[in-house]
């Protein structure tokens, strides 16, 4: 049970039933189609997945199919938004010549995890989807081929192993420890946390919200009363919070791709 109208029980209504707190089935999703037994099915966090596509793309399209040189609103809010991730994120970390031919591909993925982080706070929906970590662990799956890709192809297979190895004769006896962990670090370690970390703010953002709304439900009854407003007055707060961290985590999956790319296309010395 996820939403509070399905939950019956209330706090002394003479029933006895206790709390009934978030729990993993919370993130679980009965397929809308297809069958969950043989993994092919289509549930909740695809359907908004993929009308996340649909509406970023569909945004986009309508903002510049006809550009003017004096931009409308629906233009300007686009072109702010576009700007903002290519001078703000990609040529501040890779510069504007490295930059320049990632700025679509790094516009395209700062919208699409801020779309799916707001689904958490759109009526009906109520869902991040990056809260399955499937989908966190899909981006970083992209990023992290776009990076070893990048490494290898601007540094040939040995100057590749030594970028990912943090290859520095300089370190001497210390060397070979030193490109073990930075192997680690760059080839497992990396790719994981940038997931987790997308995934695990969203999780958390999520089981916060759905806490504080039960709980609103659940004192609403008797001298819960009073509690009850002050649980939903942490539910106002907690959507205006996950509404900044929203962003903030797409703003940071992004940098931290631009970082990665950085570093591969930095010279080897």
């Amino acid at each position: 049970m996820t939403l509070a109208f399905e939950i019956n029980c209330h706090f002394e209504d003479g029933t006895g039933c206790g709390f009934p707190a978030p729990t993993l089935y919370s993130f679980l999703f009965d397929p809308i189609f297809g069958d969950a037994d043989s993994g092919l099915y289509f549930n909740k966090t695809m359907l908004l997945a993929l009308l996340g596509s649909v509406i970023i793309v569909g945004f986009f399209w309508a903002a510049f199919r006809k550009p003017k040189v004096v931009p409308g609103k629906l233009q300007m809010v686009a072109e702010a938004g576009y700007d903002f991730v290519r001078r703000g994120i990609v040529y501040e970390t890779l510069g504007k010549k490295e930059g320049e031919k990632y700025v679509p591909f790094m516009v395209a993925t700062f919208f699409f995890v801020w779309m799916m982080n707001l689904w958490s706070i759109v009526p009906l929906a109520q869902f991040p989807v990056t809260a399955v970590i499937a989908y966190p662990a899909g981006l970083a799956l992209v990023i992290y081929v776009m990076w070893m890709s990048v490494t290898f192809k601007r540094h040939g297979f040995v100057g590749g192993l030594k970028n990912v190895t943090g290859y520095d004769k300089s370190l001497g006896p210390i060397l070979p420890m030193v490109m073990v962990i930075e192997f680690f670090s760059n080839v497992i370690v990396r790719p994981f946390t940038h997931a987790v970390r997308l995934f695990a703010n969203m999780f958390a953002g999520h089981t916060l919200l759905l806490l504080f709304t039960i709980a609103s439900w659940y004192l609403l009854n008797g001298i819960g009363i009073a509690y009850a407003g002050v649980s939903f007055v942490m539910v106002i707060v907690m959507t205006g919070f996950e509404l900044f961290i929203q962003a903030v985590q797409a703003y940071v999956f992004v940098l931290l791709a631009c970082s990665f790319l950085q570093g591969a296309l930095a010279e080897h010395h």
